[in-house]
């Protein structure tokens, strides 16, 4: 496979950082995206395999940051092959319920997690698609078992995610005429320092034992899975939603 111009979205840290490497190992050229971690994200793009990385900035709450970022990715990296939509925001470890929630936070937080979740997502990909489409290319989406469960704590994420997944099923056949394949990863609970709080306090173990593996993802397992989403292998797994939950939550 010849080297391909990637596009990370939240890629300073956790996930984003490992599936950043796992394409760089594979011989790509990536596009390391941040939002306010300048220095992780030159941290990360200076570790990684192979040469020719790059560091891109956007707050993905605002749509012309968003394409101005993926242009500046297209343009340092000479094109663009694939897309992957990691970047996410969950909300506090604690939220506020719904009944004792504030109209304006309740508001706050629904905007400010479908700005950043859904709409960031969707605007990258418009973007992406003028840089894609002449030789077809590959979206991942990375979205959550929260889409299918429910979260009733952050009940906006599960909405977002939700909405995440149906957006790119309807991608999925609207441009696979341009060669374009999307697809879409699913995972539940994945050792990073997003999810630390949850890990490592007293609901740790029965976070664990919904699993029926007594543990976690590590963020290499759903690297892999996104990185072979994206592969040419995979073009007939386009409109495909993968669970990657360790079986802690099985849909029908």
């Amino acid at each position: 496979m010849t080297s391909r111009a990637v596009l990370v979205t939240g890629s300073s840290r956790g996930l984003g950082r490992a599936i950043a490497w796992r394409f760089a190992a594979g011989g790509d050229r990536v596009a390391v995206h941040h939002r306010d971690s300048a220095a992780a994200a030159g941290e990360v793009a200076a570790s990684l395999p192979g040469a020719g990385h790059v560091v891109v900035r956007a707050d993905l709450a605002d749509p012309a940051a968003v394409r101005a970022m993926v242009d500046d990715a297209a343009d340092r990296l000479g094109g663009l092959d694939v897309l992957v939509n990691n970047a996410g925001v969950y909300g506090s470890e604690r939220a506020v319920p719904l009944l004792e929630a504030g109209y304006d936070q309740w508001l706050e937080s629904w905007r400010r997690t479908f700005d950043v979740n859904l709409f960031g997502a969707a605007n990258a990909c418009w973007a992406a698609v003028r840089h894609l489409r002449a030789g077809g290319g590959r979206i991942v989406n990375v979205s959550s078992r929260g889409a299918f469960r429910g979260e009733p704590e952050q009940p906006a994420y599960g909405a977002s995610k939700a909405a995440l997944n149906a957006m790119g099923q309807s991608l999925a056949v609207a441009l696979a005429p341009l060669n374009i394949a999307v697809a879409t990863v699913a995972p539940g609970f994945i050792e990073t320092d997003m999810a630390a709080g949850y890990l490592n306090g007293e609901r740790g173990p029965a976070i664990r034992a919904q699993s029926p593996f007594n543990r976690v993802a590590q963020p290499d397992e759903v690297a892999a899975a996104v990185h072979w989403l994206a592969s040419p292998d995979a073009v007939w797994a386009s409109g495909a939603i993968l669970d990657m939950n360790g079986a802690s939550y099985l849909r029908t």
